[in-house]
């Protein structure tokens, strides 16, 4: 009896029965009872009530050779057969096949390449004008495809230590082939004319676009470019979406930089985001320079920001140029996060501050010229040739040198030391030319102003001489008592 009490019982579902799940329905699509293991540094998809939106796919039924077998062209049959032809296609295309194993389900595969690249065919022909039906059932046959649960990353599959970003080895989606054609297609019913927003906003709806956006983090950047497009689209056409976007977009910054400082997407993030913050109407929303000022400041801290760097910049950059006023925030901000002992951040960081002085006016610059150019004095005497190189080359910025001749009674007292440390001592022979022809533009510029920095740099050296003169004049007295009294020592003995 209390076998078949047993037998009969709820069975704990294995981890095999929750990939089983996951493989041939989309998230949201399984039993109440499975599992589903979600790895620490992947977003965790959120899975919608049944019937709760109507971007919530319905799982497809289980795979039988029969149910994947060609279906005539939408062309080749009558207008009124057109929407039942069209609903078989989006059936057969449904379906999850295994490519794990290339062999395996040659001609399944074979046939539904074949539905999705007509039904590409169809939509960029100009004959994509759809029931609703058609749009809906559409949209959860992509989000059959696309929403699934992403690989671990290589340090978590082998629990070896986190390495950078740039040094791992991409991994490349095996069911690309149809991933890209179901991307293809939901690209080309976003950009349709045909489409109605007011219709398709019920079907790409909230959850469908935060769905799409986790999916950012795949190492695939063929996924990732396609995801970009995609996004800036819907962005583009569906108004009633735009805050949403920001804000989900914010989200995965915050975790990125304050939790995992690991994801795949954030540069075609900063690339939408670019194209967002041009379009940006003035005066500036707070939201915007809130965004600024939490979000893509902070992201100059971690490690890997080498990898978006460059979007990155733009992203800065274009702030100042929409909103000279910003230029102190952001300058103050990058000398928050300037990198201490990577010598290749600091270069970067030197080459972003140059675009956004670039930007800047004398009102902002005079706030933050101190602290500013008590950094690059630093950089100007670094050791490591490409650091002290880049500070030297803001002198062939005409602005930037306008900025400094404004404002010489304070910057130039700030980097005379450095300056002068460089042409006494410094081991790489253009840094000392390029420290050689500021020296003199400052002489040609102020020749009394560049004397009396030179006098209180020769009275401070002086008085540093005799400090040092001092101190071993005081260690060498030191050393004599010692020696006088380790001397009467012996001789008492």
């Amino acid at each position: 009896m209390f076998k078949k009490i047993l037998k009969g019982g709820h069975r704990k579902p294995s981890k095999s029965d929750s990939t089983e799940n996951y493989a041939f329905g989309p998230p949201g699509s399984h039993n109440p009872g499975s599992v589903v293991v979600n790895h620490a540094s992947r977003p965790v998809l959120s899975a919608p009530e049944q019937n709760s939106s109507p971007s919530a796919p319905i799982a497809p039924p289980p795979l039988s050779t029969a149910a994947v077998e060609p279906l005539p062209l939408l062309r080749d049959v009558p207008v009124s057969e057109r929407q039942s032809l069209f609903l078989r296609k989006l059936q057969i295309c449904s379906y999850q096949l295994d490519f794990t194993n290339m062999l395996k389900t040659v001609r399944e595969k074979e046939v539904k390449r074949r539905t999705l690249l007509e039904l590409v065919d169809f939509f960029q022909s100009g004959s994509g004008k759809i029931t609703e039906v058609c749009q809906e059932e559409m949209i959860k046959m992509v989000a059959i495809n696309i929403f699934r649960c992403l690989p671990p990353a290589s340090h978590e599959n082998t629990g070896q230590e986190v390495t950078d970003p740039e040094e791992e080895e991409t991994h490349l989606d095996p069911s690309w082939p149809h991933l890209q054609l179901v991307y293809e297609l939901l690209l080309r019913y976003v950009v349709s004319s045909d489409t109605d927003t007011k219709v398709a906003k019920r079907y790409i709806d909230h959850s469908f676009v935060l769905k799409l956006i986790d999916l950012f983090d795949s190492e695939d950047p063929r996924e990732r470019e396609y995801l970009k497009t995609i996004l800036h689209r819907i962005y583009g056409k569906f108004m009633v979406h735009r805050p949403f976007i920001r804000k989900a977009i914010n989200n995965i910054f915050y975790r990125f930089i304050y939790e995992t400082e690991r994801y795949n997407g954030i540069g075609e993030l900063l690339e939408i985001l670019g194209s967002i913050i041009n379009g940006f109407a003035l005066p500036m929303k707070e939201e915007h320079k809130l965004f600024l000022a939490r979000a893509l400041i902070p992201l100059h801290k971690p490690k890997p920001v080498a990898t978006y760097h460059h979007q990155l910049s733009y992203c800065v950059t274009q702030f100042v140029e929409k909103d000279y006023k910003l230029a102190d925030t952001v300058i103050r901000g990058l000398l928050k996060y300037w990198p201490v002992t990577n010598c290749q951040k600091e270069v970067l960081f030197l080459g972003e501050l140059e675009e956004v002085l670039e930007a800047t006016q004398s009102a902002e610059f005079q706030r933050c010229m101190v602290p500013l150019f008590r950094q690059i004095a630093r950089c100007l005497n670094s050791p490591h040739f490409q650091v002290s190189e880049r500070a030297l080359f803001f002198w062939n910025n005409e602005h930037i040198v306008g900025l400094i001749a404004q404002n010489r009674h304070v910057v130039l007292p700030l980097i005379f030391e450095a300056l002068e440390k460089n042409i006494l001592g410094h081991w790489n022979q253009a840094v000392h030319g390029l420290t050689v022809n500021v020296r003199k533009m400052f002489m040609e510029v102020d020749a009394e102003l560049f004397e009396e920095c030179r006098r209180q740099y020769e009275e401070k050296t002086a008085r540093a001489r005799e400090v040092e003169d001092q101190r071993e004049m005081t260690w060498k007295r030191l050393a004599d008592v010692a020696g006088e009294r380790e001397g009467g020592n012996l001789v008492a003995v």
